[in-house]
This record gives C-alpha cells, structure tokens and sequence, in this order.
C-alpha cells in the first residue's frame, strides 16, 4: 500500500480508537460469548480489524471485513497479509448494505457509534446487513443503541467557565459572542444533571429504527445554573455488557455532545422544551441543532 495516498486523518483516528481500553474491553467481552470455535463472523465497517481480530481470538472460522472506504479498505488487506489471515479473514470493500457473502453468518459485529449515537446511521445498516447476510437465530452486536440529552451544569470546565466570578472576572459576557452550534466536550469532572435523562434515540425501538425523535421535554428536577444540554449515547453490546461515552472516561475516544445555552438559574418545576434539527444525511454531528426554550414553572 502507497503510504502516500492514506489519509492520516484516519490513522490518528483509528489510533485513539484502537488506545480505547474500555471500548475494546467491552467487544472482547461481548465477542467471547457470542463467538466459539468454527463461527463465521461479519464485521462491519471493518477498518483496522480490531474487531475481526477479537472474534478470531475466539475461535471464528472465517471473518468477512466489510470495509466502504477505500483507503481503509486498502490498509486493511495490508494488515490481513501481515498477520497471515489470508485463510481465514475475506475483505469485502464497497457498501455493506449491498454485500453478497457466499454464506450466512453467525455473529455480526459493529461499531458505528458517533459523538451522539445515531448519526453514523448504524441501526439502519446493521438492519439491512442482517436481512442479506445473518442466519436465522444469529447474534447481531451490539444489540441495542440508545442516545439521551441532559441539561446540565458545569463544573468550571468547558462552556461553563464563561460566567462571572470564575478567576475573579467578569466572563459572562463573552457568552453573547459565541455562535449557537454544538462543541464536543471530554468531562473532567462530573457536571450536575439537572433533570432525569431523555431518550434523544432508541434503536430497538422498532417503529422508529433508531431515528431522533423531534422534540423533547426536559423536566427540571435540581435547582442549579442551566448551562448546556448534553448528548451522550449508551450502546448494550451484549446482555450485561454496556458501553458509553458518559460519564467521560480517561481514553474515551467519543466526546460528549454540547448545545451551549445562556447561563440560567433554574430549579424544580422549570422545564426546558426542546425541537431536534438534523442537517441533510446526519453525519456531522457538529451540524446537529437544537432549538430550545426555558419555560418557568407555572408558565408551561
């Protein structure tokens, strides 16, 4: 392969996803009880094999990699020559939802989790993956994905150092110079949740395939300062194996989702409604909106 024509984007991102400890735990946690010696394995969105590697860890008969990026594509052959998987990984470049495999499988695996859960469209995917390629009975991981938006406080980190008093000044007016657009944020420290968490998402929800839903109602329940609503997502790779990117966890290669808001006092009985707007195909995630208003208790 030309190291030329790699992007090096990908590489840095498959590096922190692969220095992932706990993302890898769980796969190896949920692989080891869905694959034994002899299984056949489809792996989506394959890239640099982490988990095709796992699965033959435990005993997968063959491994289809199935990877649409062509660079990807490219490094993973090279990493399979490499590791003298030729007898038994089969990289299968191009679309997964149009792939015809020469038999069905036992386990399909993939991870296509974003910032916020959805936006990498992974429920559909795996739905129409399933429909061409799984035997009857078989394992699809992870089975459930789940996403949820939050509004909460921060402690003096991220959006929430723009107040007054934070180092002795008056910051809260650069609040009124910053753009109405999501950031992605790692937590150093737990921020306070000012309402019970909502489902933003729910891919085993049938009637919905995993799709946003469009508005929302966020119940205060803890009086604080209203800061930012958070988006986070919370994947159940296997009955009791669960992945999530909230709380932020050190090496925690997904961020959590931010709509920065005005600094507000609120408490008990406030509510904050909110509407959804995903751009155009849903990927950036950054792009993602939120229109949100405050509405004060006894006003709703």
């Amino acid at each position: 392969m030309d190291q030329r024509h790699l992007d090096q984007r990908h590489l840095l991102m498959h590096q922190v996803m692969l220095g992932d400890r706990r993302r890898i735990d769980a796969y190896d946690k949920a692989l080891s009880e869905a694959v034994t010696p002899g299984s056949v394995v489809a792996d989506v969105g394959a890239g640099t094999l982490a988990l095709t590697a796992l699965a033959l860890r435990y005993g997968a008969a063959r491994v289809y990699a199935l990877e649409a990026d062509p660079q990807l594509a490219a490094l993973a052959s090279h990493l399979i020559e490499a590791n003298g998987w030729s007898d038994r990984v089969i990289l299968v470049p191009g679309d997964a939802r149009l792939a015809v495999l020469p038999e069905k499988v036992d386990v399909l695996v993939a991870e296509l989790m974003g910032n916020l859960g959805p936006e990498e469209d992974m429920a559909r995917i795996l739905a129409i993956v399933a429909r061409r390629v799984l035997r009857a009975g078989g394992v699809v991981i992870p089975e459930r994905l789940v996403s949820y938006l939050v509004p909460v406080q921060f402690d003096d980190e991220g959006w929430g150092v723009w107040r007054d008093g934070f180092l002795d000044m008056r910051l809260a007016v650069v609040q009124e110079h910053v753009r109405p657009e999501a950031q992605l944020h790692f937590f150093s420290f737990p921020p306070t949740l000012l309402a019970e968490p909502v489902v933003l998402a729910d891919s085993a929800a049938r009637s919905r395939r995993g799709r946003p839903q469009d508005t929302l109602r966020l119940d205060v329940d803890h009086g604080g300062c209203l800061q930012a609503v958070a988006g986070y997502f919370v994947a159940t790779l296997a009955p009791g194996v669960t992945l999530a990117n909230f709380p932020s966890y050190p090496g925690c290669n997904w961020a959590v989702w931010i709509w920065p808001l005005r600094h507000s006092a609120v408490g008990p009985g406030d509510e904050i409604r909110v509407r959804v707007r995903v751009p155009e195909g849903g990927r950036v995630v950054t792009d993602w909106r939120l229109d949100c208003q405050l509405l004060r208790k006894g006003t709703q």
